[in-house]
């Protein structure tokens, strides 16, 4: 392969990323951009398959990611190469495999390397981030195939798509191999139409309603309350951001206010793990502490970021602590287990904003029997409209994917009521302080279900390492025999 093939090819993989991901209904060129990262598994060495892979990774990330220099400075840069990372890890891992083994083997285990390693970088390592898998450019447009395959499984489908759509054209087998890609086709466009899919039948709807308060102090909580109140005095839960209480759990105002208006609330504060520490009573709130980056001063006190349900005589009867907090800051805990709250109109799961990027949050609470996500979010103002936008995204996936509604309640947008196929009910803006959102949730009776990539994607990951091992241990012999010869 020429250098200006391989050029061109990087280009046109993140032009194609970029369309793909901006544009929903040029959502189908997402099979471009895992072409051309295919085609690059031919180039020369496996140098220059992990530098230019390195690059590809930094053009997807960096115009995508642009906030992380809002948040961290120049630390954004080691974050976007270890991002870019993993492009380089699965283009030189195809590149040693098309020249060890053959373009045969190749094109079998390129879905299984993508979406092993994919599955890596968003669920497994500690720095975990699961945004812009190939899967999830289809969520805008397709509505089947996240609720079967799960995001993970698209994106294992769709290399597989561009191998045999490279066998149809280049195997002596070619009208058996464009039977089969035809096929495939005719599949997937048949599972894009929600139509086709049985659709069960839905509960009537639990009315919500929530409102986007930033680091408030307790009196602004009580007056937004109010507000809310008296402009839905139908809705049965009402729902306020994560960290609306950032120095303690719920004062005893703000539960009082419950039991008084006969209201159930979902709120997120903070609960202390340390002994002796301050009552929820005693928490004064009225002094933002804004979510920030993990000093030596913020690791004092230990605490777990929490959602706590208050009902309508005024008690804390149910709490979650978030299950992954954000790497780098000062965010509490893991949760030290997940539950779902059987509540009085079914069992509802609750992640709280960062959870909701994770598959391993949500399949969890799913399988406990979760009927809907209610998602209280903290995402700060400073931070810009397009990391909000990003983040919303991910409940919509989630909702798809696992076919429930879902309620999200952001501090400064964006906030969404979605129904059980990804379609925003009811949004409030960006920045959007002191706005309202309300609607209903409506669920099937059967609740939500796991796709078939929870159990195929660690699979891939677990193949995916064995085959770098392999790599390597085979790499390994034939230089140690090079130099002896030397």
């Amino acid at each position: 392969m020429t250098a200006k093939s391989a050029a061109l090819l990087a280009l046109g993989a993140v032009g194609l990323f970029h369309l793909a991901f901006l544009v929903p209904a040029l959502c189908w060129l997402v099979l471009g951009y895992l072409g051309c990262l295919f085609a690059l598994r031919r180039l020369a060495t496996a140098r220059q398959a992990f530098y230019i892979g390195l690059a590809i990774g930094l053009g997807v990330f960096v115009p995508q990611m642009g906030f992380l220099w809002t948040i961290f400075q120049a630390a954004a840069i080691p974050l976007w190469l270890i991002l870019a990372l993993f492009h380089a890890a699965f283009l030189l891992t195809l590149n040693r495999v098309e020249f060890r083994l053959g373009t045969k083997w190749a094109v079998i285990l390129a879905p299984v390397l993508w979406c092993g390693i994919e599955y890596f970088r968003s669920e497994v390592w500690w720095l975990r981030f699961a945004w812009f898998t190939a899967g999830s450019s289809l969520v805008d447009t397709i509505l089947a195939l996240p609720a079967i395959l799960g995001v993970y499984g698209i994106g294992f489908g769709l290399l597989g798509f561009v191998g045999l759509g490279f066998l149809a054209t280049n195997s002596l087998k070619r009208r058996l191999n464009l039977t089969i890609y035809a096929l495939s086709a005719a599949i997937l466009g048949a599972l894009a139409f929600p139509p086709l899919m049985a659709v069960p039948q839905r509960r009537p709807a639990l009315k919500v309603a929530g409102l986007q308060l930033e680091f408030p102090a307790v009196p602004d909580v009580l007056t937004g309350l109010d507000k809310l109140a008296k402009a839905h005095p139908d809705a049965e839960l009402l729902m306020l951001s994560e960290y609306t209480f950032a120095d303690g759990p719920p004062p005893r105002a703000v539960r009082e206010w419950c039991r008084r208006n006969g209201k159930w609330l979902v709120v997120g504060g903070k609960q202390p793990i340390e002994p002796g520490s301050r009552r929820g009573d005693e928490a004064d709130s009225s002094a933002p502490a804004p979510l920030r980056l993990l000093t030596s001063a913020a690791t004092k006190a230990r605490f777990y970021n929490t959602a706590f349900v208050i009902s309508t005589n005024g008690e804390v009867v149910f709490t979650q602590a978030k299950s992954r907090p954000i790497q780098f800051f000062a965010d509490g805990e893991p949760a030290p287990s997940q539950r779902v709250w059987d509540s009085p109109w079914g069992k509802l799961g609750i992640c709280i904003c960062y959870d909701a990027s994770y598959r391993q949050v949500t399949d969890e609470l799913v399988r406990q029997g979760a009927v809907a996500l209610l998602i209280p979010t903290m995402d700060v103002q400073e931070w810009g409209e397009h990391q909000h936008r990003l983040n919303a995204r991910m409940a919509r996936i989630r909702a798809v994917e696992h076919r429930v509604p879902v309620f999200r309640v952001a501090s400064s947008g964006i906030s969404q009521i979605i129904d059980r196929d990804g379609r925003e009910q009811a949004t409030a803006p960006f920045p959007g302080q002191g706005e309202l959102i309300a609607g209903g949730l409506r669920w099937s009776g059967k609740g939500g279900t796991v796709p078939l990539d929870a159990w195929l994607a660690p699979a891939c990951t677990w193949t995916t390492g064995g085959v770098m091992l392999w790599l390597a241990v085979t790499g390994w012999r034939p230089r140690r025999k090079q130099k002896e010869a030397r």
